[in-house]
C-alpha cells in the first residue's frame, strides 16, 4: 500500500491536462443506458395504474367480484405484479369529492401477469363508496388504482410454514389469492383457513374453496357456521375459538395465524388468541377497512363531547370546521370537503401522516401504528384518529 503522506498535489497535477483532453474529445451527450432498476421499479410500483371493468360476477346478493384490465389509453399497458394478500386503493369521486377506499385482491399473483386483478366488494349497509361502486361500475368503465400495497402476505423470514387463516365473510378475499399463490407453485407454505359465516348459503367462494383444496394438498379449508341448525361434512358450528384454533393448528411446532374481517369478529378472535400463548411475531392481521364507533372500545373515554371543532392548516389555508366525535378526523375532513391523500384507512400506509398541534385524539389499540418519533412529536394518522377535545392539526396536501 501506498505512503498516504507522499500523496502530494504536485503529483496530480500533470495528470489534469490528460484528463482535460479526454473530456474535450468526448462527446457533449451522455450515453443513454437503460436504467433497469428505475424500470423495474416503475412497472412494480407505478404512482397510479388506469384500468378497466372487463367483467363483473355476482358473488352473493350483496357481494360482487369485478375484473380489471389495463387500460392502455390511458397509459397503462401491464398491470403491477404482487404478493398475494395485498390490496389495491380504489380512487374514486363521489358527489364531487375525491375518495379513496382499499380493496383486497381476490385473484392470483399470476393472473396479474395475464392482464387482470379481481376486486372483490361487499355493499356495505350505509356506505357511501361500496354503494357508489355497485351503482356505477360497469363494463366497460374506467377505473383507477394504486399499485398493490400492504404487509398482509406471507414472509418465510418472519411467518411459521404452517398458518392457521382466519377468515370472516368477504375477509376470505386475500385468502382465497394466497390459496391460488400457493396451488400455482409461488408461494410455499400450508395454510389451513377457519372460515367463518353466519350459515351455508352465506359462505362465498365455497366452489371455488372446494377446487383449490382438491387441488392442492397444502391447503385445507374448515367451515365455521354461526347459525347453522345443521353442519355439512368438515364443517364446525358456532364461533372461531381458541379451542377451535388448536384443533386444527400443528402440535409441538410453531405456526401462524393470519386474521381478516369484520371489526366484531377482530374484537372476540383476538381475546382467544391470546389464550394460544403465541409470539407477537406470529400473529398478523388485516387492516381490513375502516374503524368505525370507537365508543364501542373498552378503553374509550368517558366525557367526549358530541361535537368538535378542527383547525386545519392545509399548505399554506387553514380551515375551521366542525364534526362528530364519532367520526375519524380523516372523515370529518372529508364531510367538510377537505381531501386527505389516504391508502389504506387503517393507519398502516403512512399516505395521510400528519401533525397534531393541541388536543387530544383516541386511537384503537389495535390500530396504533405511530413511531416512537410521532408520540413526541405529535404525528399521527387521521383515518384512525378521533377527536377527544378539538384540535389543531396539519394536514399534506392530497394528490
Amino acid at each position: 500500500m501506498a505512503d498516504l503522506k507522499s500523496l502530494t498535489l504536485k503529483k496530480f497535477v500533470p495528470l489534469l491536462k490528460d484528463r482535460q483532453a479526454r473530456f474535450d474529445a468526448a462527446a457533449a451527450k451522455l450515453p443513454d443506458f437503460p436504467d433497469q432498476a428505475s424500470v423495474i421499479a416503475k412497472a412494480l410500483h407505478p404512482k397510479r395504474q388506469y384500468l378497466k371493468i372487463s367483467e363483473i360476477k355476482d358473488v352473493s346478493s350483496d357481494c360482487k367480484s369485478f375484473t380489471l384490465v389495463p387500460n392502455p389509453e390511458k397509459g397503462t399497458t401491464a398491470l403491477a405484479y404482487f404478493g398475494a394478500g395485498k390490496y389495491l386503493t380504489v380512487f374514486e369521486t363521489v358527489n364531487g369529492m375525491p375518495v379513496t377506499r382499499a380493496y383486497s385482491i381476490s385473484s392470483s399473483p399470476k393472473d396479474s401477469l395475464e392482464g387482470r386483478y379481481v376486486l372483490t366488494i361487499r355493499l356495505v349497509e350505509d356506505g357511501l363508496v361500496s354503494r357508489h361502486i355497485f351503482d356505477t361500475w360497469t363494463v366497460g368503465r374506467e377505473v383507477e388504482v394504486s399499485a398493490p400495497s400492504g404487509n398482509f402476505e406471507y414472509q418465510p423470514l418472519r411467518d411459521a410454514e404452517k398458518v392457521i387463516c382466519i377468515a370472516g365473510g368477504s375477509g376470505i378475499t386475500p385468502f382465497l389469492s394466497m390459496a391460488n399463490a400457493v396451488a400455482d407453485g409461488d408461494e410455499d407454505f400450508e395454510m389451513t383457513i377457519l372460515y367463518g359465516s353466519r350459515e351455508y348459503d352465506s359462505i362465498l367462494f365455497r366452489e371455488e374453496l372446494d377446487e383449490l383444496t382438491n387441488k392442492c394438498d397444502k391447503i385445507k379449508v374448515v367451515h365455521v357456521l354461526e347459525k347453522a341448525k345443521r353442519g355439512f361434512k368438515g364443517s364446525e358450528k358456532g364461533f372461531i375459538t381458541a379451542e377451535l384454533i388448536k384443533k386444527y393448528a400443528p402440535e409441538n411446532e410453531p405456526y401462524s395465524v393470519f386474521i381478516c374481517g369484520s371489526q366484531q369478529m377482530y374484537a372476540f378472535v383476538d381475546k382467544e388468541i391470546e389464550k394460544l400463548g403465541l409470539a407477537k411475531k406470529y400473529i398478523r392481521h388485516e387492516m381490513f377497512g375502516e374503524f368505525h364507533n370507537p365508543k364501542t372500545q373498552e378503553d374509550y373515554p368517558a366525557g367526549v363531547p358530541e361535537k368538535v371543532k378542527i383547525t386545519v392548516t392545509v399548505q399554506d389555508k387553514t380551515y375551521i370546521i366542525f364534526g362528530s366525535s364519532s367520526d375519524s378526523v380523516m372523515q370529518i375532513l372529508e364531510k367538510s370537503e377537505i381531501p386527505v391523500p389516504a391508502r389504506c384507512r387503517s393507519g398502516e400506509c403512512g399516505f395521510c401522516h400528519s401533525r397534531l398541534l393541541s388536543g387530544e385524539i383516541y386511537i384503537p389499540k389495535h390500530l396504533e401504528y405511530r413511531r416512537l418519533a410521532d408520540y413526541k412529536f405529535g404525528g399521527f394518522h387521521p383515518c384512525c384518529s378521533f377527536p377527544l377535545t378539538d384540535l389543531e392539526i396539519i394536514v399534506p396536501a392530497a394528490k
